[in-house]
């Protein structure tokens, strides 16, 4: 299986359009490498590609990534779908780039493809693609070789959900293990993790590399660099460190490789010189950047 990061950081970017701290300040004058918004690419066969989640910045990612362009036809293209960890802003709002790709698979939990309904309408006028389960019993088979489960670990609704929308039995968050059934390599891939569980623990004990939420690094991130800290606690991500820190929760899987992606612009783990990245590779933990490729 070859695994393409094509974005590794949180909604927004890196650096952030609206925020001037050390860290933005510091990729803007090329001190630190920017991210676009978290991505990836997989494939058992080199010929079948699958995208996990669908950033805003798809059409950057798909140009810069060379086994992802066109060809050989005008039309014709390596991209068989999608598969959605949530209905988040910055997970689905690249599905519009794809607009006009006919027979698109996209995979979705059910209140995800509930809160999509009208933007699956919106799509299917340019080109109809089908939309899966992706909590179906026994997982799915991808063209490629790869065998899907997915498992829930969240239940954040997005923002943009009215409080007054019907809200569907289901999870919003999950996560997905993907299987090479030629090589046997396991990925875990779980960018947005509200609280860690027995679950996602067996999950890891069978992968081969966990790319993981790594948004922030400290539980009053938010509130220390840029005085906004109310939210952080609401916004369903797990920080690094802390309590419920989720460096201390990789430490019982040393056998698999273990990336943090989706990192908030605010995280110190996007400084290769920090303490907090000397930490992280002390306790065996990756930050990888975009267009970092694993092979499993």
């Amino acid at each position: 299986m070859r695994v393409v990061l094509l974005g590794t950081a949180a909604g927004g970017g890196f650096p952030q359009w609206n925020c001037a701290c050390a860290l933005c300040a510091a990729a803007r004058d090329g001190r630190l490498p920017s991210r676009t918004q978290e991505c990836a690419a997989v494939t058992g066969n080199g010929r079948d590609w699958w995208l996990l989640n669908a950033s805003p910045d798809l059409r950057t990612q798909l140009t810069a990534t060379p086994a992802l362009w066109p060809g050989p036809g005008p039309r014709d293209t390596p991209l068989r779908g999608v598969l959605l960890t949530d209905a988040e802003a910055d997970h689905v709002s690249g599905l519009g780039e794809l607009r006009g790709a006919p027979g698109l698979k996209v995979y979705a939990a059910a209140p995800v493809r509930a809160a999509l309904a009208p933007v699956r309408a919106a799509l299917d006028r340019y080109a109809p693609w089908d939309w899966a389960d992706t909590l179906a019993d026994g997982g799915f088979v991808l063209a490629g070789g790869l065998v899907v489960t997915a498992r829930p670990v969240g239940a954040k609704i997005p923002k943009y959900i009215p409080a007054q929308a019907p809200r569907p039995a289901g999870p919003w968050v999950t996560a997905y293990r993907v299987e090479d059934l030629a090589s046997g390599g396991v990925l875990v891939y779980a960018p947005c993790v509200g609280a860690w569980s027995a679950e996602l623990d067996e999950l890891c004990a069978e992968a081969d590399c966990v790319l993981l939420d790594g948004t922030f690094y400290a539980p009053d991130e938010m509130g220390t660099v840029v005085r906004s800290g109310a939210g952080q606690a609401a916004m369903g991500h797990l920080p690094v460190t802390g309590p419920y820190g989720t460096l201390a929760a990789l430490a019982r899987h040393p056998g698999a490789r273990r990336v943090y992606t989706h990192l908030n612009n605010t995280n110190p783990l996007l400084d290769p010189s920090s303490p907090a990245r000397a930490r992280a590779a002390e306790n065996g933990v990756e930050v990888l950047d975009d267009g970092a490729e694993l092979l499993l």
